[in-house]
Protein backbone atom coordinates (compact mmCIF):
# COMPACT_ATOMS: atom_id res chain seq x y z
CA UNK A 1 0.00 0.00 0.00
CA UNK A 2 3.02 2.26 -0.35
CA UNK A 3 6.58 2.33 -1.01
CA UNK A 4 9.94 3.87 0.11
CA UNK A 5 12.99 4.72 -2.86
CA UNK A 6 15.81 6.37 -2.38
CA UNK A 7 17.12 9.13 -5.19
CA UNK A 8 20.20 10.41 -3.93
CA UNK A 9 19.70 11.71 -0.38
CA UNK A 10 15.99 12.00 -0.73
CA UNK A 11 13.80 9.26 0.43
CA UNK A 12 9.90 9.10 -1.48
CA UNK A 13 7.34 7.63 0.18
CA UNK A 14 4.48 7.08 -2.17
CA UNK A 15 0.85 5.71 -1.43
CA UNK A 16 0.71 3.16 -4.23
CA UNK A 17 -2.32 2.30 -6.63
CA UNK A 18 -4.81 4.11 -7.79
CA UNK A 19 -7.61 3.72 -4.79
CA UNK A 20 -8.56 6.48 -2.56
CA UNK A 21 -5.68 5.66 0.31
CA UNK A 22 -7.94 5.65 2.60
CA UNK A 23 -5.90 5.49 6.51
CA UNK A 24 -6.47 2.23 7.94
CA UNK A 25 -4.71 0.42 10.32
CA UNK A 26 -2.77 -1.38 7.36
CA UNK A 27 -1.83 1.63 6.17
CA UNK A 28 -0.84 3.78 8.73
CA UNK A 29 1.66 0.63 9.88
CA UNK A 30 3.30 1.25 6.13
CA UNK A 31 3.37 4.67 6.57
CA UNK A 32 5.13 4.58 10.02
CA UNK A 33 7.57 1.39 9.26
CA UNK A 34 8.62 3.79 6.37
CA UNK A 35 9.40 6.77 9.00
CA UNK A 36 11.14 4.63 10.82
CA UNK A 37 13.70 3.64 8.27
CA UNK A 38 13.87 7.28 7.05
CA UNK A 39 14.44 8.13 10.99
CA UNK A 40 17.36 5.71 10.87
CA UNK A 41 19.05 7.23 7.90
CA UNK A 42 19.00 10.54 8.94
CA UNK A 43 21.19 9.94 12.22
CA UNK A 44 24.11 9.43 9.64
CA UNK A 45 23.45 11.66 7.12
CA UNK A 46 21.51 14.87 5.90
CA UNK A 47 18.21 13.62 4.05
CA UNK A 48 14.74 15.08 3.02
CA UNK A 49 11.51 12.99 2.65
CA UNK A 50 9.00 13.47 0.05
CA UNK A 51 5.79 11.76 0.26
CA UNK A 52 3.16 11.42 -2.23
CA UNK A 53 0.53 9.09 -3.67
CA UNK A 54 -0.41 7.51 -7.30
CA UNK A 55 -4.10 8.50 -8.57
CA UNK A 56 -6.73 10.89 -8.44
CA UNK A 57 -5.99 10.85 -4.57
CA UNK A 58 -3.52 12.20 -1.97
CA UNK A 59 -5.46 10.41 0.38
CA UNK A 60 -9.49 10.48 0.94
CA UNK A 61 -9.08 10.67 4.40
CA UNK A 62 -10.27 8.06 8.07
CA UNK A 63 -11.30 4.61 5.96
CA UNK A 64 -14.60 5.11 7.63
CA UNK A 65 -15.85 1.49 5.98
CA UNK A 66 -13.68 -0.52 7.29
CA UNK A 67 -14.24 0.74 10.72
CA UNK A 68 -18.07 1.02 10.26
CA UNK A 69 -19.80 1.33 13.70
CA UNK A 70 -17.11 -0.55 15.66
CA UNK A 71 -15.57 1.70 18.35
CA UNK A 72 -12.42 -0.54 18.93
CA UNK A 73 -11.62 -0.14 15.07
CA UNK A 74 -12.45 3.49 14.53
CA UNK A 75 -9.82 3.98 18.52
CA UNK A 76 -7.43 1.94 17.03
CA UNK A 77 -7.45 4.06 13.62
CA UNK A 78 -7.51 7.34 15.25
CA UNK A 79 -4.51 6.54 17.52
CA UNK A 80 -2.56 5.32 14.76
CA UNK A 81 -2.97 8.18 13.01
CA UNK A 82 -2.01 10.33 15.84
CA UNK A 83 0.93 8.47 16.59
CA UNK A 84 1.89 9.19 12.47
CA UNK A 85 1.78 12.17 12.85
CA UNK A 86 3.76 13.06 15.91
CA UNK A 87 6.61 11.04 13.91
CA UNK A 88 6.38 13.80 11.42
CA UNK A 89 6.62 16.47 13.93
CA UNK A 90 9.67 14.63 15.45
CA UNK A 91 11.52 13.76 12.63
CA UNK A 92 15.38 15.27 12.22
CA UNK A 93 14.94 15.87 8.19
CA UNK A 94 12.85 18.33 6.14
CA UNK A 95 9.69 16.68 4.86
CA UNK A 96 7.59 17.75 1.57
CA UNK A 97 4.30 16.41 0.55
CA UNK A 98 3.58 16.60 -3.20
CA UNK A 99 -0.06 16.48 -3.71
CA UNK A 100 -1.06 15.27 -6.73
CA UNK A 101 -4.76 14.87 -5.84
CA UNK A 102 -7.45 15.61 -3.50
CA UNK A 103 -6.59 15.36 0.00
CA UNK A 104 -9.84 15.09 2.36
CA UNK A 105 -10.35 15.63 6.09
CA UNK A 106 -7.54 13.18 7.42
CA UNK A 107 -5.82 13.27 4.57
CA UNK A 108 -5.31 16.76 4.24
CA UNK A 109 -3.90 16.56 7.57
CA UNK A 110 -1.28 13.85 6.69
CA UNK A 111 -0.06 16.47 4.01
CA UNK A 112 -0.29 19.51 5.88
CA UNK A 113 1.92 18.26 8.90
CA UNK A 114 4.82 18.14 6.14
CA UNK A 115 7.17 21.01 6.16
CA UNK A 116 6.08 21.62 2.94
CA UNK A 117 3.44 21.09 0.51
CA UNK A 118 3.58 21.30 -3.51
CA UNK A 119 0.24 20.33 -4.99
CA UNK A 120 -0.86 20.30 -8.34
CA UNK A 121 -2.69 23.28 -9.58
CA UNK A 122 -4.56 21.39 -12.35
CA UNK A 123 -6.15 18.67 -10.63
CA UNK A 124 -7.39 18.13 -6.95
CA UNK A 125 -8.31 19.92 -4.23
CA UNK A 126 -8.15 19.85 -0.14
CA UNK A 127 -11.30 19.89 2.20
CA UNK A 128 -12.32 19.24 5.08
CA UNK A 129 -14.97 17.07 4.71
CA UNK A 130 -16.22 17.01 8.55
CA UNK A 131 -19.29 19.26 8.18
CA UNK A 132 -20.73 17.77 5.37
CA UNK A 133 -20.81 14.39 6.79
CA UNK A 134 -22.16 15.27 10.31
CA UNK A 135 -18.56 15.10 12.56
CA UNK A 136 -17.48 17.41 15.10
CA UNK A 137 -13.47 17.86 14.10
CA UNK A 138 -11.08 16.55 16.96
CA UNK A 139 -9.09 19.28 18.57
CA UNK A 140 -5.96 18.14 17.49
CA UNK A 141 -6.97 18.47 13.79
CA UNK A 142 -7.90 22.14 14.62
CA UNK A 143 -4.40 22.52 16.59
CA UNK A 144 -2.37 21.48 13.12
CA UNK A 145 -4.38 23.55 10.71
CA UNK A 146 -4.39 26.61 13.05
CA UNK A 147 -0.51 26.05 13.22
CA UNK A 148 -0.20 25.77 9.21
CA UNK A 149 -2.93 28.09 7.55
CA UNK A 150 -1.58 31.67 8.28
CA UNK A 151 -5.14 33.18 7.46
CA UNK A 152 -8.08 33.29 10.10
CA UNK A 153 -10.53 33.53 7.19
CA UNK A 154 -9.13 30.40 5.10
CA UNK A 155 -9.23 28.72 8.72
CA UNK A 156 -12.89 29.27 8.66
CA UNK A 157 -13.53 28.35 5.18
CA UNK A 158 -12.15 24.87 5.15
CA UNK A 159 -13.16 23.89 8.73
CA UNK A 160 -16.91 25.73 9.34
CA UNK A 161 -17.74 25.94 5.39
CA UNK A 162 -16.20 22.70 4.50
CA UNK A 163 -14.52 24.78 1.34
CA UNK A 164 -12.62 22.71 -1.31
CA UNK A 165 -9.71 24.43 -1.96
CA UNK A 166 -7.51 24.55 -4.58
CA UNK A 167 -3.65 25.11 -4.70
CA UNK A 168 -3.86 28.79 -6.39
CA UNK A 169 -5.97 29.45 -2.88
CA UNK A 170 -2.87 30.21 -1.25
CA UNK A 171 -2.75 27.51 1.66
CA UNK A 172 0.15 25.39 0.00
CA UNK A 173 3.52 26.58 -0.56
CA UNK A 174 3.86 26.08 -4.39
CA UNK A 175 1.51 25.28 -7.19
CA UNK A 176 2.93 23.03 -9.67
CA UNK A 177 1.11 22.12 -13.39
CA UNK A 178 1.17 18.32 -13.45
CA UNK A 179 1.99 15.14 -11.53
CA UNK A 180 4.90 14.35 -12.83
CA UNK A 181 6.22 17.78 -12.65
CA UNK A 182 5.03 17.92 -8.75
CA UNK A 183 6.48 15.50 -7.22
CA UNK A 184 9.65 16.56 -9.58
CA UNK A 185 9.98 19.87 -8.41
CA UNK A 186 9.38 18.38 -4.41
CA UNK A 187 12.42 16.57 -4.78
CA UNK A 188 14.33 19.20 -6.30
CA UNK A 189 13.20 21.37 -3.08
CA UNK A 190 14.25 18.86 -1.14
CA UNK A 191 17.69 18.41 -2.36
CA UNK A 192 18.37 22.23 -2.11
CA UNK A 193 17.49 21.68 1.79
CA UNK A 194 19.42 18.55 1.89
CA UNK A 195 22.58 20.87 0.52
CA UNK A 196 22.55 23.13 3.54
CA UNK A 197 23.15 20.22 5.83
CA UNK A 198 21.60 21.33 8.93
CA UNK A 199 22.11 18.93 12.07
CA UNK A 200 18.66 16.68 12.37
CA UNK A 201 18.37 17.01 16.08
CA UNK A 202 18.33 21.02 15.70
CA UNK A 203 15.93 20.77 12.57
CA UNK A 204 13.82 18.49 14.78
CA UNK A 205 13.96 20.58 17.80
CA UNK A 206 12.88 24.01 16.33
CA UNK A 207 9.76 22.30 14.43
CA UNK A 208 8.69 21.20 17.72
CA UNK A 209 8.89 24.26 18.99
CA UNK A 210 6.45 25.46 16.38
CA UNK A 211 4.09 22.42 16.64
CA UNK A 212 4.64 22.45 20.54
CA UNK A 213 0.71 23.08 20.96
CA UNK A 214 -0.20 20.80 17.99
CA UNK A 215 1.92 17.64 20.00
CA UNK A 216 0.45 18.23 23.24
CA UNK A 217 -3.09 17.77 21.61
CA UNK A 218 -2.01 14.60 19.75
CA UNK A 219 -0.77 13.55 23.00
CA UNK A 220 -3.18 14.31 25.72
CA UNK A 221 -5.59 11.10 27.00
CA UNK A 222 -8.22 9.98 25.06
CA UNK A 223 -11.36 10.25 27.16
CA UNK A 224 -13.12 7.78 24.87
CA UNK A 225 -10.19 5.12 25.22
CA UNK A 226 -7.91 6.32 28.41
CA UNK A 227 -4.35 5.77 25.95
CA UNK A 228 -1.97 8.06 25.71
CA UNK A 229 0.96 8.54 22.56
Amino acid sequence: MCTLEKRGEVFILTLTGSGEHRLNPTLLDGIQSALNQVRAAATSSSVALITTAHGKFFSNGYDLDWAGSDKVRGDLMTSKLRSVIADFITLPLRTIAAVTGHASAAGFILARCHDYVVMRKDRGFVYMSEMDIALVIPAWFHALVKNKVGSATAVRDLMLRADKVTAEKGIIDLAVVGAEETVEVAVRMGEELVRRKWKGHVYAGNRVGLMREVLEEIRKIDTRTGSRL
